[in-house]
């Protein structure tokens, strides 16, 4: 039990303690450009992370593709179930849906997934977060703003990332030797960036409904442990893809949720109080989580 209890917390610790720089830069009033460090991030540094991921793993195509439905079958149940909630508890759907659904598979997911499970682990994360990502891409900004656009989602460099991974993971193919070694220091800026970015956006917040959001925090936190593990229990998933799996589903309610409301003129404030909450809980739950899938 202790050994297990240090492992978990040596899994952890660097995620949140790279957070913590983020938050504890901010407060002590250094600048940080967030907008330019997230392009970054999102448009050259995860999308080789991604790439060089996928064209290197070993893992069997069959095992991605399980992976693939049972992420597709599980957000599809989370949207259907927490728009249930959303509407039961008489709540805007355009402020609480999107929260509700897309954790923070990027910034902590891919992490934790890294840590946790390692190279193989981090390449079933990948998966999950692509399908998360074309899916708040579509079906979220719908939720928030009316209008969704899939021609958007196909301009994504982390999209393309994914695609031509898994197109080079499926023949089989390697990039020569020089590239594969750029595009993956290109790639280890991204973990450290998005754990710092994360920390910074959290400390910029300014919450609201606390109450509210403490509820709605541990009712998603619930819901999605639930469905992820359901689901890939339903799907046979092997151990590392199933803790995966639940691990991404079970993320804290992500930082572009907040960014969606506030640019698409729906209760900002709300949103940022669910961002600040559900990460704050997940420093305890992913933890006690994580000791139950290693």
């Amino acid at each position: 039990m202790v050994n297990l209890t240090l492992t978990v917390l040596g899994i952890v610790s660097p995620v949140f303690l790279l957070a913590a720089i983020g938050f504890a830069w901010v407060k002590l009033g250094f600048e940080y450009r967030i907008q330019f460090v997230t392009q970054l991030a999102m448009t050259l540094s995860v999308p080789c992370l991604i790439f060089t991921s996928l064209m290197q793993t070993r893992i069997e195509p069959a095992a991605l593709t399980a992976l693939l439905m049972a992420s597709m079958a599980g957000y599809g149940i989370l949207t259907v179930t927490t728009w249930g909630l959303v509407r039961f508890a008489g709540l805007d759907l355009r402020t609480f849906l999107a929260p509700m659904i897309f954790g923070n598979t990027g910034n902590l997911g891919l992490p934790l997934a890294l840590f946790a499970f390692g190279p193989e682990g981090l390449s079933y994360a990948v998966v999950v977060f692509a399908v998360m990502a074309i899916w708040s891409f579509t079906f979220g900004i719908w939720t928030v703003a009316g209008a969704g656009s899939f021609g958007k989602v196909l301009r994504e460099p982390l999209v393309a990332g994914t695609l031509l991974g898994a197109l080079f993971l499926w023949q089989g193919w390697e990039t020569p030797e020089f590239i594969t070694n750029t595009l993956q220091l290109l790639g280890q800026l991204a973990i450290p960036l998005m754990l710092i970015t994360l920390g910074v956006a959290v400390a910029r917040l300014q919450p609201g409904g606390i109450g509210r959001a403490i509820w709605l925090s541990l009712a998603k936190l619930t819901i999605c442990v639930a469905i992820g593990w359901a689901v890939g229990r339903a799907f046979g998933l092997e151990p590392v893809a199933f803790g995966v799996l639940v691990l991404q589903i079970a993320t804290p309610v992500a930082v572009t949720s907040y960014l969606l409301a506030e640019k698409y003129g729906a209760d900002s404030q709300d949103v940022a109080g669910l961002v600040v909450v559900s990460t704050l809980m997940s420093v305890a739950a992913l933890p006690v989580l994580l000791g139950f899938l290693l």
